[in-house]
């Protein structure tokens, strides 16, 4: 296999929490002992429930926070170990969309004043005028037109979707090869969340970019990551990696199962029948006060005596990686 664009190595972030102010300190390990690769112009889907660590992981792989263990590499190369041209050269290359694109736009300045800036620092546009031009191709390309509409407006005349797409333009302005999409389209409207996917997607072809594209819906996660990969996580540790379709239609981890079961039903009487996901506890652990083995045992079904002592390895079963020791 050829070397990853980018990759973590036994990566791990632990945040500090206390209660009041006199509190005990605590660690909550929001990544645990996380290695995912993601090659060049490839999609990987990151699905799991709120407050996992999918986002801690995808602000470690922007170098937004630093590792207290492990490793981030682009193109094999430490991100920490970066200095100087290269350092601001991954700054180029690795980008975010976040969730909320109100709070990613100054609503004190013009739309144009998110665009041509970075244009500017990183030489992609010689002037103001070529960058202003830049911009305005880029709202087409995101589907604002005509751009000059756009381009003088403040955040505040603008709708949520309208703003989704200029963040979406911004990222793509420095022309990266790596995107963390961060629950990209949760705060849009249905009918909006198909052709800001399909924007992306189209976007992908045309500069060749990687995405992580971070969710916790599975049919998001199953439309935009077709025909690639999905990553499933559960409370900071990857529990199953493989190919999208063969993930959703054969789960294998417990974890990724109750999650799929969960997925609604449009059918009432379907649904019924279906009824809910066999597991044992629907209360998710402290983070502060995890389980001991697998996380996941105090819920799983299967769970039996190797589960309460040691926690399962991802390995390789069936072309894809799992972490259980059922397999």
């Amino acid at each position: 296999m050829s070397t990853p664009l980018i990759e973590t190595i036994h990566t791990s972030k632990i945040f500090e929490v206390r209660k009041g102010l006199l509190g005990v300190k605590r660690h909550i390990r929001a990544v645990d002992d996380v290695s995912l690769n993601i090659q060049e112009n490839e999609i990987v889907a990151l699905v799991g429930e709120s407050g996992c660590g999918k986002s801690t992981l995808g602000r470690l792989m922007l170098a937004l926070l630093k590792p207290d263990e492990g490793q981030v590499k682009f193109r094999d190369k430490d991100i920490w170990s970066l200095k100087g041209e290269e350092f601001k050269e991954f700054r180029r290359s690795a980008q975010l969309i976040p969730q909320d694109p109100y709070s990613t736009l100054n609503p004190m300045k013009k739309v144009i004043s998110a665009l041509y800036p970075q244009l500017l620092k990183y030489k992609i546009a010689s002037n103001r005028s070529e960058a202003r031009k830049m911009s305005a191709e880029l709202l087409e390309m995101v589907g604002l037109s005509p751009p000059e509409d756009f381009l003088n407006r403040y955040p505040c005349r603008l709708s949520g979707g309208q703003m989704q797409r200029i963040s979406i333009a911004r990222a793509l302005s420095v022309k990266p090869s790596f995107i963390v999409a961060d629950e990209a389209v949760s705060m849009l409207d249905a009918s909006l969340r198909i052709e800001i996917l399909d924007i992306l997607l189209n976007l992908r072809k045309k500069f060749s970019t990687a995405y992580l594209f971070i969710t916790h819906d599975l049919a998001i996660a199953r439309y935009f990551a077709a025909g690639e990969r999905i990553a499933i996580m559960y409370l900071g540790n990857i529990v199953e990696v493989g190919d999208t379709e063969e993930v959703i239609q054969n789960p294998m981890h417990p974890y990724t199962k109750a999650l799929i079961m969960s997925v609604p039903v449009p059918d009432p009487k379907l649904a019924k029948e279906r009824g809910l996901p066999p597991l044992r506890s629907l209360e998710i652990p402290s983070l502060v006060e995890l389980p001991s083995g697998c996380k996941f045992h105090t819920r799983c079904p299967y769970a039996e005596k190797i589960c309460e002592e040691k926690m399962p390895e991802l390995r390789e079963v069936k072309n894809r990686l799992v972490a259980c020791h059922l397999y």
